[in-house]
């Protein structure tokens, strides 16, 4: 069986990633393709004990280089257990954050120089590189403010506790990787309806991959 396809989905904190990701697993079930949904940190049983600990810091974040290791560590047991498997019997997977995560929060925005990153994901990632990336794009006080509502009165994670500025470095940061790597990565405007948002991925993902064609092929 060929390989399936790989998206994954980025953005600032409140973009929605989780609900859209939903609503694209059913369309794409409704299509006849069968998904995988997961996420990162985390996504299979190694990796979210490592997602525990990065998170469980809150305020007290790791120092940069610390929690990029993490990040990797995690990525590449997620890689081996799960990513790679579903891909190589034929599914497609749908993740929540990857490695572009880690490239603009300790990277564009944190202390660490790209050939860094760049060193790791050559030997974690390597070949297995998002088909598509959509990058939900929001005002970051419109994300915040989602995020805070979505968390009600539990406490924020040491990401959510930054600043502002930091929030709004972010949003830049993901609209220059979007820039940078136009064949991969494509911005949705993530304000309006749940609805909205979904027909503009959908419409996207189904430019991209030629899901209308392969299915019409198929029939």
């Amino acid at each position: 069986m060929g390989l399936g396809h790989f998206i994954t989905l980025e953005g600032g904190e409140g973009t929605g990633k989780s609900t859209q990701i939903h609503h694209l697993l059913e369309r794409l079930a409704d299509a006849g393709i069968d998904a995988v949904r997961t996420r990162e940190p985390g996504g299979s049983k190694g990796a979210e004990r490592i997602r525990s600990l990065i998170l469980e810091a809150g305020h007290s974040r790791f120092d940069p280089l610390t929690e990029t290791l993490l990040f990797y560590a995690a990525r590449n047991d997620h890689l081996e257990h799960v990513i790679r498997p579903a891909l190589n019997a034929g599914k497609w997977v749908i993740c929540d954050r990857f490695s572009d995560s880690t490239r603009v929060y300790q990277g564009g925005i944190g202390a660490l120089q790209y050939s860094v990153l760049d060193q790791l994901d050559a030997l974690v990632v390597h070949d297995t590189q998002p088909d598509l990336t959509l990058i939900l794009d929001l005002p970051a006080e419109i994300g915040l403010a989602r995020a805070n509502a979505r968390r009600g009165n539990s406490a924020a994670d040491g990401f959510e506790a930054e600043s502002i500025d930091f929030h709004r470095a972010l949003r830049q940061a993901y609209l220059e990787l979007a820039r940078l790597n136009p064949n991969r990565c494509v911005v949705i405007d993530a304000d309006g309806s749940v609805e909205e948002i979904a027909e503009r991925i959908w419409r996207k993902v189904s430019e991209r991959l030629l899901i209308v064609n392969s299915v019409q092929s198929n029939g």
